[in-house]
């Protein structure tokens, strides 16, 4: 087990004799996608259960090193630790000889904080354009090559990856390229456009009496709500609603708020908020696109992500 890991964390990097820090070309600051990483997560297993009564809750969670978009998530598999999901997952790449997929294996819990399984990495420079590569990886508790812990087993994660480069002719020249929006429908206002808000997910929300979250957005006068989530301090709703316009938001906020209610009888309290933001708009206008994080007030370490689209024709 020690070996893999060594092999494994020793992939991921070229040791140099010398260290040589070049003069950084201000219009390389930002690297240019070249192209697209498919992930195929197949299964998992052997897992350790980490629930005291009865089986694990996995889901898997994808990230691109050196990438600050939002990871990806499967979906999760309840009490099961043999899971089988066969999902994939397209992820932009801006370096292949630097970056690296890294893969970690979750407990979902319905109250509290999820629970770590184990991890691994793979080196992109490990694949070769255009074919796909399987790959049968022991789950890890780090890439600490010191770390004892690393020698108990874990269980093991299947992926299937392919690295697919872009031709010249597909190359986006900005990054903004690489992140092209769909137009308005045809039937939009001139001087108009829709606007496109997306609730991803919340981390930390909690109520004082039940912790039930769902969230309203009230734009205009008009209220949109998402589905209910039931005892899940940790919701995931990816949801999407849009508001037709005759004339840019620029001088609007949004309210967003997360809620909760509870239907039991002869609560004292069957809604309460757990926490809201108001977004000026005008950076969405001019940016054409907004994906963040946002801390809640009136929540002690609430926080949600929110993604703001502005479509034109």
């Amino acid at each position: 087990m020690q070996e893999l890991i060594k092999d494994q964390v020793a992939n991921m990097y070229l040791w140099p004799k010398t260290l040589q820090v070049p003069v950084l070309d201000p219009s390389k600051a930002f690297k240019r996608p070249v192209g697209v990483l498919h992930v195929k997560v197949l299964r998992a297993s052997k897992l350790k259960k980490k629930d005291f009564l009865g089986a694990s809750d996995p889901y898997v969670k994808l990230k691109l090193t050196e990438d600050k978009l939002t990871s990806k998530k499967t979906t999760v598999k309840h009490k099961n630790l043999n899971p089988e999901w066969n999902e994939e997952f397209d992820m932009i790449v801006k370096d292949p000889q630097t970056q690296a997929l890294e893969l970690h294996v979750i407990d979902w819990e319905q109250v509290g904080k999820h629970d770590k399984m184990g991890m691994n990495v793979v080196p992109l420079k490990e694949l070769t354009a255009d074919e796909p590569k399987g790959f049968t990886l022991e789950l890890l508790k780090n890439m600490d090559l010191n770390d004892a812990q690393n020698e108990k087993s874990r269980g093991q994660l299947e992926v299937e990856l392919t690295y697919k480069p872009f031709k010249e002719d597909e190359m986006p020249k900005t990054f903004e390229e690489s992140k092209t929006l769909q137009k308005a429908p045809e039937d939009t206002p001139d001087g108009g456009g829709v606007l496109v808000v997306i609730v991803h997910e919340a981390q930390d929300v909690e109520g004082k009496h039940h912790t039930n979250p769902y969230v309203t957005i009230l734009f205009r006068g008009e209220k949109r709500k998402t589905k209910h989530v039931k005892k899940n301090r940790d919701p995931r709703w990816e949801e999407e609603f849009t508001f037709m316009l005759d004339e840019p938001p620029v001088n609007d906020k949004l309210h967003v708020e997360v809620q909760s209610s509870s239907s039991r009888i002869g609560l004292l309290h069957p809604k309460e908020t757990l926490g809201y933001i108001d977004i000026n708009l005008s950076d969405v206008v001019n940016n054409k696109r907004i994906n963040e994080r946002y801390h809640l007030i009136d929540s002690k370490n609430g926080r949600i992500q929110i993604e703001l689209q502005w479509r034109t024709k």
